[in-house]
């Protein structure tokens, strides 16, 4: 591919389709230079070999010494990236067909401490203590891919007071330590308000939280259906107060599911769909006591407290004693199978978060301002949503030759 006087070539890239879905993608940007910009940083993270540093794409790409352009455009101009972002989810949305939301942990291993966001600190999604950035992904998921479309930067505590730190890298006052939950629920808010996607559950790992239960009720209160892994020792419904006609506690996830599996379970085999190993796993689903019916439709009037009928999903490995993984949720009505499908999208959202790294530029961007941190992963969520949309067209392309009857 040649773009912008660059000297880089691959056939993988049609050039008058990427400029269109750029011109659709970044129409929201006022000013043309940073449209031309944009697309000139999109075009390097899809074509420049290795790693993709702003001076690499900027030489590549120009052919010229435009990285000081191409530094300003993503560090400091101010172009909005929630406009972007709702116009990638709608490009995606139309050629994915999503099943669900996928709400991920993202990781930025760094070095030093002049990163916006970084310290020494717990990922739940590595499982251990790493100097690192923080960051929240939500993706839009189906069967045959997951593409990120929206992006939350999680601050650690340490950095609320830290005003030297703070002003260096640009973080807006409104910008503060939160919960995991909170953040969930934040990052959620922003595709519902004004998006105008059609909701779809909401599948989150928070096996790691201490308290699930206001994320659980948020998302009850959005009206949203959702897929949650929790511990074991998670309540499976929000605590009561204690009367002495009710001392009883609600039980928890791991004692529901001991209950269940007494009943029986049912051994599932599958296909992974992204690496193609085959896997046998058993699973049980149960309805926790106390809530409502299956399939009561959730009422979103503060004035009467609500709480729709939660179920728990467990896995187990063959011949394990204890579940691998636990699930809540309030998709009552849906079918086994279908909670199970629901679960394994996430093996898919693993692969994804590698090619974003690897082929995409994810980690290779400094990320020292707050803005810049949002306009670099935007941009790479273009260039990972286009380039996935080009490989389904072809994949349903290749699938229409195939069952087109012969003469």
């Amino acid at each position: 591919m040649t773009g912008y006087g660059g000297t880089g070539t691959s056939v993988l890239e049609n050039v008058d389709d990427l400029a269109q879905f750029c011109k659709e993608l970044f129409s929201h940007i006022p000013r043309s230079d940073q449209r031309r910009w944009a697309e000139v940083y999109t075009r390097g993270l899809i074509s420049v070999p290795g790693r993709k540093s702003i001076r690499r794409i900027a030489d590549y790409m120009v052919g010229w010494r435009a990285d000081q352009c191409l530094q300003q455009f993503v560090n400091q101009s101010p172009w909005q990236w929630q406009p972007v972002r709702r116009s990638l989810a709608h490009q995606l949305g139309a050629g994915l067909r999503p099943r669900a939301w996928l709400v991920e942990e993202v990781v930025f291993p760094k070095n030093g401490d002049r990163s916006v966001g970084v310290c020494k600190q717990y990922s739940t999604s590595a499982q251990r203590m790493l100097n690192c950035q923080l960051g929240l992904a939500v993706m839009l998921a189906g069967d045959d891919a997951a593409c990120a479309v929206n992006w939350r930067l999680m601050l650690p505590q340490s950095w609320d007071a830290d005003e030297v730190r703070r002003g260096r890298a640009h973080v807006p006052d409104h910008e503060r330590h939160a919960p995991r939950g909170q953040q969930v629920l934040a990052a959620i808010d922003e595709l519902l308000d004004g998006w105008d996607l059609p909701p779809a559950p909401v599948v989150v790992d928070a096996e790691q939280d201490p308290d699930t239960e206001p994320l659980l009720q948020g998302l009850e209160e959005r009206g949203l259906r959702y897929l949650v892994r929790v511990g074991e020792r998670t309540p499976a419904l929000p605590a009561t107060p204690r009367t002495p006609a009710d001392a009883r506690r609600a039980p928890t996830v791991g004692e529901l599911v001991a209950l269940s599996a007494r009943q029986g379970r049912m051994t599932v085999n599958w296909r992974d769909r992204v690496d193609g190993t085959s896997t046998t796993s058993r699973f049980s689903a149960t309805a926790v006591p106390g809530g409502p019916p299956l399939g009561a439709p959730v009422r979103l009037d503060p004035r009467r407290p609500y709480r729709p009928a939660r179920g728990v999903l467990a896995e187990w490995s063959l011949g394990g004693g204890r579940p691998t993984a636990l699930w809540i949720n309030n998709l009552g009505s849906a079918r086994l199978p279908d909670l199970i499908a629901l679960t394994k999208l996430r093996s898919r959202v693993t692969g994804e978060m590698t090619r974003m790294r690897e082929e995409f530029g994810l980690q290779s961007f400094e990320g020292r301002s707050f803005r810049g941190w949002h306009h670099h992963v935007t941009l790479v969520s273009a260039a990972h949503v286009y380039r996935t949309l080009r490989r389904l067209e072809a994949e349903r392309a290749d699938e229409t030759v195939q069952l087109r009857p012969r003469a």
